[in-house]
């Protein structure tokens, strides 16, 4: 069994048109609400083999603040392909894991995250920024996962985790 945690970067700074939307920072709040999955995961999860995201910057920023309160030593890969990625492209990129990897969390943005959940779990759910889902992934190799063969054990909000 494989365990994907699935997040969707934190809050963001407004669209400005100043800023191109590969550059956009995260806002107070979404810097409050990384660290808080981090604490979340520290109490709740394993710590991954391998941290993918994509690498935008608010991507990057969530990571950072996840990685900084959860105190994990692990290794992080940006993926250009996670960016503005829907759900196949994204499934390409677990696809892709190395199946020695046993936990992996991914960093990434809406649709594709909603749209990957779904692909893996058959699931619709909400995915607000800032939240992290919990998939298991039955069978030995990630290529499994987008065969519908993984479990939705939890996913958390934001506000869920800050209520």
């Amino acid at each position: 069994m494989k365990t994907l945690f699935l997040l969707r970067h934190a809050k963001s700074r407004a669209k400005d048109e100043t800023l191109p939307d590969f550059e956009r920072p995260l806002n107070r709040r979404g810097k409050r609400v990384a660290e808080t999955v981090g604490r979340y995961l520290r109490a709740n999860a394993e710590a991954p083999d391998l941290i993918l995201s994509s690498p935008a910057e608010r991507a990057r920023e969530t990571v950072e603040h996840v990685v900084k309160a959860v105190k994990w030593a692990t290794e992080v890969r940006y993926d250009q392909r996670m960016y503005a990625a829907d759900g196949m492209g994204l499934a390409e990129v677990v696809r892709q894991i190395e199946n020695d990897r046993q936990a992996v969390l991914m960093v990434g943005h809406n649709p594709g995250v909603e749209e990957l959940l779904l692909l893996l779990t058959g699931k619709i759910k909400k995915v607000l920024a800032g939240s992290i889902a919990k998939i298991k992934i039955k069978g030995p190799k990630w290529a499994n996962a987008v065969d519908k063969r993984a479990t939705l054990e939890w996913l958390v909000t934001p506000r869920e985790l800050e209520g």
